[in-house]
């Protein structure tokens, strides 16, 4: 096993600067740009990041601390954010995030303040069985998987326009 707090934490704190960085000030063509219907550009990204902050990470570890596997933990709908008519900025988006984020990393270490709670399990509805360590690594791949979409999506924008060159470019596949 790979699993680290402390460097999951490393992660889990530069996702919303790392983020905020790449996307701030770029124009709306690469902060639109999706893969076609029913997939998400960057702003929608965020918007879904900021939802899991609000109601599924943190919510989720709680859940399984007090009640283990005594009962599922409730479901986190991932498409909740496309419901939501936002009118924020984007940096009002990163600003939120980056605040929750701060809350909830405080909160992810005081509720886990002891190595033994990494193994405590809980009953995801789905899945069944599942631990806190394998909860908090879920929640570090989420946010990579998500940068990895947003540079992915931007990519094939220009896809067509590298010309012979996509041959060579692997996000491009």
């Amino acid at each position: 096993m790979n699993f680290d707090l402390q460097e999951a934490i490393e992660v889990l704190e530069r996702t919303p600067q790392t983020l905020a960085h790449f996307l701030t000030g770029l124009s709306d063509g690469w902060l639109h740009c999706n893969e076609g219907e029913g997939t998400w550009n960057a702003s929608e990204v965020i918007e879904h990041l900021i939802e899991g902050e609000k109601n599924n990470w943190i919510p989720r570890l709680e859940f399984i601390l007090e009640e283990g596997e005594s009962k599922p933990f409730p479901e986190f709908d991932r498409f909740s954010h496309l419901s939501l008519e936002s009118e924020r900025t984007l940096e009002k988006k990163f600003e939120e995030f980056k605040t929750i984020r701060i809350e909830n990393i405080t909160r992810l270490k005081k509720l886990i303040d002891t190595e033994s709670k990494l193994e405590v399990t809980g009953s995801h509805p789905a899945f069944g069985v599942v631990k806190v360590r394998e909860l908090i690594s879920t929640w570090v791949v989420h946010d990579l998987t998500h940068i990895s979409q947003i540079v992915r999506v931007m990519a094939k924008r220009y896809g067509e326009d590298a010309g012979p060159w996509e041959e060579y470019l692997g996000i491009l596949k």
